[in-house]
């Protein structure tokens, strides 16, 4: 009975060890290929991104540019006539007038006084005149009669000459006053914007000192410095295009290309002409940029983009939803785009923005449009 209970345990020994050697068996047995498939089945994808596409699009090739907005003309605003004093100022700084337009006036007491003492000249020249055109007609009826010896005629008739041409100068005096007359209204030369006074109410005035300072047609222009490299691929008519304080950005033309270069500086200037309705601040100093050509451009949304240890990557998609990192070389930047110089074909699906926290080879999900 001894001997039968032993042999019932080691019976049992032997059993237990038999399992786990024939469960070895089997699963040594299982295809590998199923064995991955259920370890893809069960990772868990790392992130869900949207796919695009690169665009090719034409960008312009530019050339970098800075200066000064200044006017395009400048008119000055000056009296005519001197010795008066301003009676009315009808403009500041800042106004906006047109051609014409009243801006100041002068006292026209002084000239007014002249009219008239120059209009009693004139009655004076025309009796003086009546009298000597009266001698003269009796003198051209007796000549012929033998009674006025030659001189007398010759007296009488060039009297009548010298009356006729006192009278021609005395109109011609007060035409002169007149005009004095109208310059006691001091007016602008052109439509412009006003940009210095120095007219004062009460100030006597010099004959041609300034009194405005004006933007004719309120037209400012950037005179940008560029390289003189660049000179030779500038021409009239090319865009530029600058960004004031306000973040607003202004397009202009190139109206003319400076003829000489700085040998200190080694720059050129180049006259880039603004629209008038913008109303760029005269006196700042602006960067920008000269459009010479436009290109072709493989690109990409910058937020595809990924800085790492001092490169550019961009992560695509390939068959089996995992993503493959890849190193490219940009380019110009553009309206939240980025060109891809290199390492980038434009069939390759681009994880469009999250790429900062992927890793080389993760699984993801894709959604949008190229899901």
């Amino acid at each position: 009975m001894y001997q039968s209970s032993r042999e019932s345990m080691t019976m049992r020994r032997l059993a237990l060890a038999i399992v786990p050697v024939a469960f070895g068996l089997v699963i040594s047995a299982v295809p590998p290929a199923w064995a991955e498939e259920q370890a893809q089945q069960q990772e868990t994808a790392a992130l869900t991104v949207e796919v695009v596409k690169p665009t090719q699009q034409r960008w312009p090739v530019t050339v970098p540019a800075s200066g000064w907005l200044k006017p395009w003309q400048e008119a000055t605003i000056a009296a005519e006539i001197g010795g008066l004093r301003i009676t009315d100022v009808l403009a500041d700084v800042g106004s906006v007038v047109t051609k014409g337009q009243a801006v100041a006036k002068l006292a026209q007491d002084t000239v007014e006084a002249d009219v008239r003492k120059q209009q009693a000249a004139i009655e004076t020249a025309t009796a003086n005149l009546a009298k000597a055109k009266a001698d003269a007609d009796r003198t051209r009826k007796l000549q012929n009669t033998g009674a006025l010896s030659q001189e007398d005629i010759t007296s009488k008739l060039v009297a009548e000459q010298t009356a006729q041409a006192d009278l021609d100068s005395a109109n011609a005096t007060l035409d002169s006053i007149k005009i004095q007359v109208r310059q006691t209204t001091i007016v602008a030369p052109d439509d412009g914007l006003v940009s210095s006074r120095t007219a004062e109410l009460g100030n006597v005035v010099s004959s041609g000192a300034e009194l405005f300072r004006l933007i004719r047609q309120q037209r400012v222009e950037w005179q940008a410095e560029v390289s003189a490299r660049y000179r030779p691929g500038i021409s009239i008519g090319m865009t530029a295009e600058i960004a004031v304080a306000s973040g607003k950005t202004i397009k202009g033309t190139v109206r003319l290309v400076g003829p000489t270069v700085d040998s200190s500086t080694g720059r050129t200037l180049v006259y880039v002409a603004l629209p008038t309705d913008d109303h760029p601040p005269v006196g700042v100093y602006v960067s920008g940029q000269i459009e010479i050509a436009s290109t072709s451009a493989l690109t990409v949304p910058d937020t595809a983009l990924v800085f790492r240890d001092g490169m550019n990557y961009v992560f695509t998609v390939v068959s089996d939803n995992r993503v493959r990192r890849i190193r490219v070389d940009t380019g110009r930047r553009r309206d939240g785009a980025v060109e891809i110089v290199s390492g980038l074909a434009d069939s390759d699906d681009v994880v469009k923005s999250g790429g900062a926290f992927l890793a080389d080879n993760a699984l993801v999900r894709v959604s949008g449009e190229a899901k």
